[in-house]
């Protein structure tokens, strides 16, 4: 947002008639090609999509060293107008670093074919795989963990079959289909564990979703309310299952998970028996007739009681008798 009362500017500042913009002097030929590309190709220059930088990039090829200069231009012009930075997307680090996209890569495919191994069903493992899948999802995208964590229910949408991810500082990540084979473990992953939030929208508690994880039933997704659509995306689970909605996981207890699932060295968390809900029921005790002669024993033994310990205060006024002699034989040393 570019802020009207901002009126302090550089002396070496050099107006940009056509937007309204000062753009320092070390700046202007770089962002005076980008700011013509995105008139010419019908692209906004500034707020600039990372998309379109990434474009640009691909369309301008230069020696990396150019690359970054161009790229640190286009980002200072965005901060120092209120804008985040487009440059420091993930999009744009991988085009400016090929080895690094394709070790991101060959990471990113292992992730998912870890998530799409983990367990959907079953009391608590179900419920566990389902969380860590999208986790893992969301990785192999090249996330940060600070913004995984920082995702709400309401940054990720399905479009058809494709998952499109929108982070805190507006990013936008979509997993889309297979091109041959047109399924996508992505969109499916998420569907899984936004199938279980809605569940507990509707039956808050654990002792109805272990059923449900065993013995899935049909359920009737409505539109999130403005409450859920702020709640954590993700949330820790502790070992009895429940999952405090309104508390986001730690980007440290994400980064552990991640390197977990990728060394293979997961807690094991084996299905437990669920019971029927049919046998679930409470007991109540039958009632207890007491004999006629009930009372009559209470209040005997209370009696004797009385009588045995009658003079068990003369008992005590002959202690402190002979404490006091000894405190008196004490003195006189």
């Amino acid at each position: 947002m570019i802020h009207a009362d901002r009126t302090v500017h550089r002396r070496n500042d050099v107006p940009n008639a056509d937007l309204g913009l000062r753009i320092p002097s070390r700046y202007r030929h770089d962002w005076m090609l980008f700011a013509d590309w995105c008139t010419a190709a019908d692209h906004n220059p500034i707020p600039a999509a990372a998309e379109t930088l990434a474009l640009f990039l691909h369309e301008h090829p230069a020696a990396v060293a150019t690359q970054r200069r161009r790229l640190s231009a286009i980002n200072a012009v965005h901060t120092d107008h209120g804008y985040p930075a487009p440059g420091r997307t993930e999009a744009v680090r991988r085009h400016l670093d090929a080895a690094r996209a394709s070790r991101l890569d060959r990471l990113g495919r292992l992730l998912v074919q870890r998530a799409v191994e983990l367990p959907s069903a079953g009391w608590p493992s179900g419920l566990f795989g389902r969380r860590d899948a999208l986790l893992l999802v969301l990785a192999a995208t090249g996330m940060s963990f600070v913004d995984i964590t920082r995702l709400r229910r309401r940054d990720l949408r399905l479009h058809g079959n494709t998952l499109v991810v929108t982070t805190r500082a507006g990013e936008r990540v979509r997993l889309p289909p297979d091109s041959e084979t047109g399924d996508n473990p992505a969109a499916e992953i998420y569907r899984r564990w936004a199938e279980i939030q809605t569940f507990l929208d509707q039956h808050p508690g654990t002792h109805l979703l272990r059923h449900h994880l065993t013995d899935p039933i049909e359920i009737v997704t409505d539109p999130l309310e403005a409450e859920q659509a702020r709640q954590p995306l993700l949330c820790p689970i502790d070992r009895w299952g429940h999952l405090p909605h309104a508390q986001s996981m730690t980007p440290q207890s994400v980064s552990m998970l991640v390197r977990a699932h990728l060394s293979g060295q997961t807690p094991v968390r084996r299905a437990l028996p669920v019971p029927p809900q049919g046998d679930i029921h409470t007991s109540v005790e039958p009632n207890v007739v007491l004999d006629s002669s009930y009372y009559e024993r209470g209040a005997a033994a209370r009696r004797r009681d009385y009588e045995s310990l009658a003079d068990l205060a003369a008992v005590f006024g002959e202690i402190e008798a002979r404490v006091d002699e000894l405190l008196t034989v004490l003195e006189g040393l």
